[in-house]
């Protein structure tokens, strides 16, 4: 795939993942929450009220810390495209 079809699918995901209404399970949310961040080079780590939620999102990180921006973007496309197949 071409870097800007890439782009093009990978923002297409994001924004199918914004309009969706129903809750994600967690694991999903986590997995996409990792790929993201390192797709787009968001360096900031979690933050928030909760420090269970903030250790599980820097796990999720963790795991994901070797993936290329390039990898992180066709595993959140391929997330999005399994959850929306497998949950029909």
């Amino acid at each position: 795939m071409a870097k800007s079809d890439l782009d093009i699918e990978f923002r297409k995901a994001v924004d199918s993942i914004n309009k969706h209404t129903e809750p994600f399970p967690a694991d999903v949310l986590l997995r996409l929450y990792a790929y993201y961040k390192v797709a787009t080079n968001d360096e900031d780590r979690p933050s928030g009220g909760k420090p269970l939620i903030n250790a599980f999102k820097t796990n999720a990180l963790f795991q994901a810390q070797n993936l290329s921006v390039e990898e992180a973007k066709q595993l959140y496309i391929e997330t999005v495209k399994n959850y929306f197949i497998y949950r029909k």
